[in-house]
């Protein structure tokens, strides 16, 4: 399987007709029907379902079509890590991060980078850590910032030097913005707003102790700006983190008591990096560990 004939098999997909794709591609119709034919004989399915007017992926061609999307944009990441041999590093390093108060930190431990080495590129992937942590396995991502504990059998990393804190996100108008924290029973019978992930449901469920079956979720998102959009049209409140931005008509309360939690920057363990990746893995360990709380 070559991956130039990868790229026709998705030309084919994203035109959903052969002339069309073939034009795109600079070929022939008939040398792009023959490849698309020998790359079916050579994986023993039927990829395009075929009519006069369009083609349409079979189950299997939707399958492929994922892969090939995740192995082309891989062998493009791994081309671009050889291409920059000279004395100033360069290169693109992709990094994955959830929506934290830390993300912040490590946006500025990128800019104290550049400064050294400023033809390295950076691509930001935003995702939660079951996201990240499966890009990073796939070789898509080479450090990911994401919620603590982390794998230590499967990756390094370095605590982040923030805490992030639990609250929700309510309406000025509602009764919860005149309090100064959130206490578990103060929660009881509301609508409520939550992440989705393993962590709210074992954490939070915790904080809510004996009221915890009492709780009322009516709404699940994993991109905060979204469940706010939800809060701000008085569907519920939103569970959540402090982050540092504000949405009109909404105040963060935190809970009481306290729940909080650590992130961390990790990478997989025993992995070849590229030398911008490598320097800055070095780097960020240099860096956050110099950073005290009392300076974020």
């Amino acid at each position: 399987m070559e991956l130039r004939v990868l790229n026709y098999f998705l030309a084919i997909a994203r035109e959903e007709n052969f002339t069309r794709a073939a034009e795109q591609l600079h070929i022939t119709q008939p040398t792009l029907s023959r490849q698309i034919a020998d790359l079916e004989q050579e994986l023993g399915v039927k990829l395009f379902i075929r009519s006069n007017h369009h083609i349409v992926l079979t189950e299997d061609g939707m399958i492929l079509k994922r892969r090939a999307q995740e192995i082309l944009s891989l062998a493009d990441k791994t081309k671009r890590d050889f291409l920059h041999k000279d004395e100033n590093l360069e290169g693109v390093i992709s990094i994955g991060s959830g929506e934290f108060l830390s993300t912040r930190i490590l946006t500025d431990c990128i800019a104290q980078f550049r400064k050294k080495h400023p033809l390295v590129c950076f691509e930001i992937y935003s995702g939660n850590a079951g996201n990240i942590r499966d890009y990073i396995e796939r070789g898509l991502l080479d450090v990911g910032l994401m919620s603590e504990p982390i794998d230590i059998r499967k990756y390094d990393f370095i605590t982040m030097p923030a805490k992030e804190q639990w609250g929700a996100l309510v309406r000025s108008d509602s009764p919860l913005a005149e309090k100064e924290f959130l206490r578990p029973q103060d929660l009881v019978d509301i609508p409520l707003i939550s992440a989705i992930g393993e962590f709210i449901e074992n954490s939070v469920g915790k904080w809510f102790g004996e009221y915890a079956t009492q709780v009322n979720i009516i709404a699940k998102g994993n991109l905060l700006y979204n469940e706010a959009m939800l809060a701000q049209s008085n569907i519920g409140a939103v569970i959540g983190i402090q982050l540092n931005c504000n949405y009109d008509g909404l105040r963060f309360i935190p809970f009481y008591p306290a729940l909080t939690h650590d992130t961390a920057l990790a990478w997989k363990k025993d992995q070849f990096f590229s030398a911008a990746t490598t320097a800055f893995i070095d780097f960020s360990n240099q860096y956050l560990k110099s950073i005290s709380n009392n300076e974020l």
